[in-house]
């Protein structure tokens, strides 16, 4: 019998599968004639196969480096299913307990088990160390081998001991394996290994059934998720997330809104995490919410949807995450949500650590900030990135390659905008650039006298929208930089001052919107977010005429946020009242009654189906902590210690503080505003808002000046005036 043959019968009889998929049986060839090897594979190319099957094939024990238990219980499992013989298959990891790892260690040397899957954790103990040395190993499968190099999505320094161990263990041909490497982490991976003469197996990264996007992130991002998976009737996704609280918050919103979800991630124990796991592959909820802690080996091949809630870390991350999706050539949808804001809270997180490692992170935030922002057809960047050409103009299967570009000719505009940039000596943010060359009489230009510059207003006829996207492509193109010490302040590069001296032509993309869209733009439609704009409007009238009654000003009442959200769910009751956002049982109980029954008699008057049944619904959301705060609130604790003792920052503590005030509960904090605001600046700030037309803190920035005033100060005063005259 041929060697062919023998994987063949192999195959069939231990997988059920007929043929091999792509490199496979070559790569498991190379193996089994004891050659070091190394396989780039995308996820769902069948990277576990290359080294299960030889595994059963060699004479002596595989040892699998493995970084995550979940990933080492699922592939146990699986090869547990597919063999006669449970020992065929073991870990040995830290949740194990003594007599358990007995059990394993018995296994391996009376010769029932072929794969043994260990942590590099536990490889490096002296007492498993020496146990290995007794053992026959047919050779060493290096999993997620990413985990290696310092310029890969998921470091772990505990990768980098892998290779002197094996030199202590014994030597045996070595198989490391991954989804995403670009050619640098790809060679520091076989430098680190000592296997740079190692045969190497590409497979393409072009997964064409995935459908790419990128959404921008609103602050009813909850909202979009939840009627985006409502579409999705049935079909299991996961959704990532980067904190754990966010994880904790999503999914408790998604059960709320009859959608089975569960949480995963690394800071709950061992045991929840392996339940919730099995329950998301066993089908007995649809979403899985996790962090990046989550799919590491996952085997479910019918995974539909993988949606992004922040922005990843890298391109590999992203490129891995995504992967999970229609791993059964079926389909596979891939949403993330994106906002400059959350690349600017990754850059602030990295101040602190070793430069190398800043430089690095920023290196790779760029790349994903680009992919994000580029028109350039998704799947052509993210192959390119990976070192993969791919000739195609258009993928057809991504959001960028469903829309319509034009090229805009801004070389003008750029140079307007760095010279605007030095003029000011490069002390401001984007948005102030925007002001000047927009011609914005702001506070801030009135009080540094920028009305008086040269470039003020030589954009006057500008689209804001324009300027912005010029901005974003000057940062990618490497004209100017955002200053992280100074949160944004932007600066010259070399390269934006020899753009200066000699301009070259330079494009940026704008989007075509069909003549529909434009018309219904031009025609004012979508400026107000409510459904029925004609109850927004009366809504409106009521409020005003409450303000007069009660001499306050209409926003403490409801803000326009609340009227929109009233005008699209029609909440007839004091109940359904309090569930709108901004309101709260206080606020309802206060002002509702004649809003509800305005409501009422406005749907039994035009015989309107409410949409009850279709109603985002929200969840009270760290309902322990906002109770730690109203009470220490009222044993009037400094809100700064406060927030220190609850692990937030300043400005969390003040959305938490917000939150309960425009809820309707009163809050008193008089007297730490006693302690940190001057009272000449309490008293501008809070006349200020008696007489605005709304409580934005921006438009009060720029009216009080922003450089005569702390808008920390401007939001605490804010808070007293909702809590005083509102509640």
């Amino acid at each position: 019998m041929t060697r062919h043959e023998q994987l063949i019968e192999a195959l069939q009889h231990n997988f059920g599968f007929d043929s091999f998929k792509g490199n496979q049986e070559a790569i498991i060839n190379n193996l089994m004639d004891g050659k070091d090897t190394f396989v780039l594979m995308p996820t769902g190319g069948g990277k576990s196969l290359c080294y299960q099957l030889p595994s059963l094939l060699m004479d002596g024990v595989a040892i699998v480096i493995s970084p995550l238990i979940a990933l080492m219980k699922n592939q146990v499992d699986a090869m547990r299913n597919f063999s006669e013989e449970d020992g065929v298959a073991h870990f040995l990891n830290s949740s194990l307990s003594r007599p358990e790892i007995h059990a394993v260690k018995a296994d391996v040397l009376a010769g029932k088990t072929k794969l043994l899957y260990v942590a590099p954790e536990s490889l490096t103990k002296d007492e498993n160390v020496d146990f290995l040395k007794e053992v026959k190993i047919s050779f060493y499968a290096v999993d997620e081998a990413h985990c290696i190099s310092e310029w890969g999505h998921d470091f772990r320094p505990e990768y980098r001991r892998i290779h002197p161990i094996v030199e202590r263990i014994g030597k045996a041909p070595i198989i490391a394996l991954t989804a995403t490497a670009t050619p640098k982490v790809q060679h520091d991976i076989q430098k680190n290994l000592d296997m740079l003469h190692a045969t190497v197996f590409k497979s393409s990264f072009n997964r064409p059934n995935l459908y790419y996007e990128v959404r921008e992130k609103t602050e009813d991002v909850d909202k979009d998720i939840v009627k985006y998976i409502r579409t999705m009737s049935g079909k299991s996704g996961i959704i990532y997330c980067l904190s754990r609280k966010t994880v904790e918050e999503l999914a408790a919103t998604l059960n709320a809104n009859n959608i089975p979800s569960l949480p995963y991630h690394a800071g709950m124990d061992a045991a929840t995490r392996s339940t919730n796991q099995d329950a998301f592959l066993m089908e007995k909820v649809q979403v899985i919410v996790a962090t990046i802690a989550f799919g590491m080996g996952i085997d479910k091949p019918d995974v539909r949807f993988v949606i992004h809630y922040d922005i990843p870390k890298s391109l590999e991350g992203y490129y891995q995450e995504t992967g999970r999706a229609g791993r059964d050539s079926g389909e596979g949808q891939c949403i993330c949500f994106y906002s400059p804001k959350d690349i600017e809270r990754l850059r602030k997180f990295q101040q602190g650590k070793p430069i190398v490692e800043q430089e690095i992170s920023n290196l790779l935030l760029f790349e994903t900030q680009s992919y994000a922002e580029s028109p350039i057809c998704r799947r052509k960047l993210l192959l390119n990135y990976f070192g993969e050409e791919y000739n195609q103009e258009k993928c057809g299967n991504c959001d960028n390659c469903k829309k319509t570009y034009r090229m805009m000719d801004a070389t003008e505009l750029l140079g307007l905008m760095l010279e605007t940039i030095h003029q000011l000596n490069e002390k401001f943010r984007s948005r102030h650039i925007v002001d000047i060359i927009k011609g914005n009489e702001t506070s801030t230009a009135v009080s540094y006298r920028h009305v008086d510059l040269e470039n003020f207003g030589c954009g006057e006829d500008e689209d804001e929208t324009v300027l912005h996207a010029i901005i974003r492509q000057a940062l990618l193109k490497g004209y100017i930089k955002k200053d992280i010490e100074s949160y944004g302040d932007l600066k010259l590069t070399p390269e934006g001052r020899k753009f200066m001296r000699r301009p070259t032509k330079f494009e940026v993309p704008i989007e075509v919107h069909d003549d529909e869209n434009d018309a219904d733009m031009e025609n004012g439609i979508g400026a107000c977010a409510a459904a029925d704009d004609v109850l927004f409007s009366i809504l409106k009238d009521l409020r005003k005429k409450l303000s007069k009654r009660m001499n306050v000003p209409p926003f403490v009442i409801f803000q326009d946020g609340s009227l929109e959200a009233m005008a699209t769910s029609y909440p007839i009751t004091l109940e359904e009242l309090q569930n709108i956002p901004g309101v709260g049982v206080g606020k309802a109980k206060r002002y509702g009654d004649e809003f509800v029954k305005l409501i009422k008699g406005y749907v039994e008057e035009n015989d309107i189906i409410r949409p009850e049944d279709l109603r985002v619904r929200t969840v009270a959301k760290n309902s322990a902590r906002k109770i730690a705060i109203i009470q220490a609130i009222d044993r009037r604790v400094a809100l700064d210690d406060l927030a220190e003792r609850l692990g937030m920052s300043m400005e969390e503590m003040l959305e938490e503080i917000e939150a309960i005030v425009y809820s309707g509960t009163k809050l008193n904090i008089k007297y730490f505003i006693e302690e940190v605001v001057d009272p000449d600046e309490e008293f501008d700030i809070y006349d200020y808002f008696r007489h605005a037309e709304n409580d934005s803190i921006k438009l009060a920035m720029e009216e009080l000046g922003e450089d005569d005033y702390d808008e920390i100060n401007v939001r605490l005063v804010r808070i007293k005036f909702h809590s005083e005259l509102g509640n």
